[in-house]
């Protein structure tokens, strides 16, 4: 067995685990919650570690940052669900100024850029994944409901959309999308994953309506059209998340954020689609929601 034929086998069976794992969470609220308070740790870690070791004069509190990060996280989950009000927000908020004011006292030789690397780490990791939370808990005539199946969605669009893109790339990609960043994606690839996640979108609409007992979380006349919708939402945005991961290694010179997934890299190249993804989904949530008022 070749070197390359074992490096497919491990990345086959890392993310049939991965799936799994992602799948199985989300049919419980506590499990969903804890799965991605640990993903949100383990990104900002990696992230704050990569910055460390390859950025020059830059130091970002790993601990701190990472803590500040898992704060966010469960503060908006537990409002979110009607477990606490806004005042949950407040130990978050104290890290922020922690980590502000701490850089006074360090003496490092580029406070600014400590900061602006700092805050990148809760804008770009810890804020998009909090809004899962958004769209797991619903509102619902006064009462907030789990419900699984719009977060899980944007998973397997991601999931589609990459393993169409990857499929259309390597049979007719010719033209390329974003060589300056990403030289192996391709016009054809991107169009081909969007068009078999439209289908999955549909088909999702499709079985997933029951007029007598499913509270819709995203009211429109096209049941199937407001999937596709999401759908094409997430392809897009979970293209420009996997381009803006590329141009932030590309920025500090690594080819992987890390090993902490065999065949996969770090964590942030599991889920850098899903930075942007899952954002854009709750804005696309709220616009529905605003629509049809």
């Amino acid at each position: 067995m070749t070197e390359k034929q074992k490096n497919l086998i491990v990345r086959a069976i890392t993310g049939v685990f991965f799936v799994a794992a992602l799948v199985t969470c989300f049919l419980k609220p506590t499990s969903m919650v804890f799965l991605f308070t640990l993903i949100t740790g383990m990104s900002i870690w990696e992230y704050t570690g990569l910055v460390n070791d390859n950025v020059e004069n830059v130091s970002v509190n790993r601990f701190i940052s990472t803590a500040a990060g898992v704060c966010l996280f469960l503060a908006t989950s537990a409002f979110v669900s009607g477990m606490s009000t806004a005042e949950v927000f407040i130990p978050y908020l104290l890290t922020i100024i922690y980590l502000l004011v701490s850089e006074l006292y360090t003496g490092n030789p580029n406070p600014l850029a400590d900061w602006a690397y700092t805050m990148m780490g809760q804008m770009y990791i810890a804020l998009p994944f909090s809004t899962i939370n958004i769209l797991a808990f619903q509102n619902v005539d006064g009462y907030v409901e789990y419900q699984y199946l719009l977060p899980l969605s944007v998973f397997v669009f991601l999931w589609v959309n990459d393993t169409g893109a990857y499929c259309s790339g390597s049979l007719l990609g010719k033209h390329k999308l974003f060589p300056r960043i990403s030289p192996a994606k391709s016009w054809e690839g991107s169009i081909g994953g969007g068009i078999f996640v439209i289908i999955v979108a549909a088909l999702i609409g499709y079985f997933s309506y029951i007029p007598s007992s499913y509270v819709d979380p995203m009211p429109l006349s096209s049941h199937i059209a407001k999937w596709i919708g999401l759908g094409v939402v997430v392809a897009v945005f979970g293209t420009w998340g996997d381009l803006v991961e590329s141009l932030i290694k590309r920025t500090i010179g690594i080819k992987d954020s890390g090993n902490i997934l065999p065949g996969h890299g770090g964590m942030l190249d599991r889920f850098d689609s899903s930075l942007l993804a899952i954002p854009a989904s709750v804005i696309y949530l709220y616009a529905l929601q605003y629509v049809m008022q």
